[in-house]
């Protein structure tokens, strides 16, 4: 119970630093904040991505988010600098819920390990 209650202030305090950062205060939605984890790992920020960089974009990320639990393992940087994953273990199945506090759970880990929150 006390860990929900961290994650959840935790998250709260994320969402709202990453959105006065990057959306001018408008809350991001957890999709908006996997793409920007992607474009801050691929580390190309001055460039326009099309949808299926973007789609390429949010898969790096949760590749990385979930690196951490041992679902996936980085592999190599390919010529074009992107990261490439394999799959160590396959995600069990989740409700749609359970997806979200993972991912959230994985996100504040992640801004934790950047020091980008406390």
């Amino acid at each position: 119970m006390v860990r929900d209650i961290e994650l959840k202030e935790r998250w709260n305090i994320l969402v709202e630093k990453l959105s006065a950062q990057f959306a001018d205060g408008d809350p991001l939605e957890l999709d908006a904040i996997i793409y920007l984890v992607g474009i801050q790992e691929l580390g190309q920020f001055d460039r326009k991505y099309k949808k299926d960089d973007k789609l390429d974009l949010m898969h790096i990320a949760i590749c990385r988010l979930l690196e951490p639990y041992g679902y996936y393992e980085f592999d190599f940087f390919d010529e074009d600098g992107w990261p490439h994953y394999t799959v160590k273990e396959e995600l069990p199945p989740l409700k749609a819920g359970e997806q979200s506090v993972l991912m959230k759970e994985a996100i504040v880990g992640y801004f934790l390990e950047k020091k980008y929150i406390n």
